[in-house]
């Protein structure tokens, strides 16, 4: 018996699929590498853009002549699209050769849910409006030698463009104990150099739990540990990106000098409708702070273009911004209207053509930068 998983959006979905695949093989399920000799298929789906749903949507509706040729073929639909429930009802009803959804809070009972399935036959649409950090799981690794490791989950920082607090919940942190041990089964494989701490918002780590400790104490806790390895981690939010944590990476040759840190905007004026809670003066600041400390640190972003009401100027700081940093990676997205948040009913929504240009000139901005830098 065979299983595939398909795999939408961030790194946090890359890992839960490790767990997918971990509690498929439970199971007795091998991995293949192509849909069509698989017994179970999981889509593991994300909900952060228009785009990423109507692909899972599409690539799902696929299926529908395969599980016509093998009637025993398992179709499992999971993630964050799923964790919506008027989504995951619709998919329920228009795609009835589905048999398990479910969303991010369940993922853990997959294998009682395929079980039972087995046995009765029924189709299952299971929803949950929240769940608790389970540990336990088996994790199928399968990104070379990094091993992600989560260390929270959800966030409490409702952006108003995004959709993930409705999806993942509220800010939940791992015990470290539970995070640390998971580490030293990692670091004793001797399988893998890298090790990347993953949360929403791994800053805001402890602070719904302060026995857990700060974020800056895991690390120099993980760092203390025994073992070859680099630490790495993703995702900081500049609003809680603080000195000890700046501190704790300069002074440890474990952690690599790389960091990802989303700007959104170079425009005050967006930033705050984004409800990011941080001026462009407090990011460069902290952009001095980690220079100052490690000048060789590779940074990087990501940059929303084409926010409701952003207007060429706004736009300009934001390139204004880039020029003055000079990111080492940009990943640059057009604002997608995702129902639920309050930008979706925001005034002043940019057209299509105008988020192209701009995405396209930015990205253009970053090849010149790169190009001026290496020579």
């Amino acid at each position: 018996m065979f299983y595939h998983i398909v795999t939408y959006g961030c790194q946090m979905n890359v890992h839960e699929s490790e767990k997918i695949a971990g509690i498929l093989e439970d199971l007795g399920y091998e991995f293949t590498p192509t849909r069509n000799n698989a017994d179970v298929i999981v889509f593991n789906t994300c909900a952060i853009r228009e785009g990423a749903e109507d692909r899972a949507f599409g690539n799902i509706g696929a299926l529908k002549q395969q599980k016509r040729k093998n009637k025993n073929l398992l179709i499992v639909v999971c993630g964050c699209m799923t964790q919506q429930k008027d989504v995951a009802q619709r998919l329920f009803d228009t795609f009835p050769f589905v048999d398990i959804i479910l969303g991010t809070h369940n993922i853990h009972l997959l294998k009682s849910l395929v079980m039972r399935k087995l046995n009765e036959r029924k189709r299952i649409l299971q929803y949950m409006e929240s769940g608790d950090v389970v540990e336990g799981i088996n994790v199928k690794r399968t990104s070379g030698d990094n091993a992600w490791v989560n260390i929270m989950y959800g966030c409490n920082n409702f952006c108003t463009y995004c959709i993930v607090p409705y999806v993942r919940g509220r800010e939940k942190s791992r015990k470290k104990i539970d995070i640390i041990n998971e580490i030293k089964e990692i670091i004793a494989l001797q399988s893998y150099k890298t090790i990347t701490l993953l949360g929403q918002n791994v800053n805001s780590y402890g602070n719904d739990d302060p026995s857990q400790g700060t974020f800056a104490q895991l690390l120099q806790n993980i760092c203390d540990l025994q073992g070859d390895f680099k630490l790495t981690f993703m995702t900081s939010h500049p609003k809680d990106l603080n000195d000890d944590v700046i501190n704790v990476m300069a002074q440890n040759d474990k952690i690599l000098k790389e960091l990802h840190l989303p700007v959104q905007s170079g425009s005050n004026k967006i930033l705050k409708a984004m409800n990011r809670n941080y001026t462009i003066e407090h990011y460069l600041n902290i952009v001095n702070k980690l220079r100052g400390k490690m000048p060789d640190i590779r940074l990087s972003t990501d940059i929303i273009v084409g926010f409701p009401g952003e207007t060429e100027e706004d736009f300009q700081d934001t390139c204004d911004l880039v020029r003055t940093v000079e990111y080492d990676n940009i990943f640059a997205f057009m604002y997608s209207k995702r129902g639920g948040t309050v930008a979706d009913k925001m005034t002043g929504q940019i057209d299509d053509e105008t988020k192209h240009k701009r995405v396209n000139f930015l990205l253009n901005l970053e090849k010149e930068i790169k190009a001026q830098k290496e020579n």
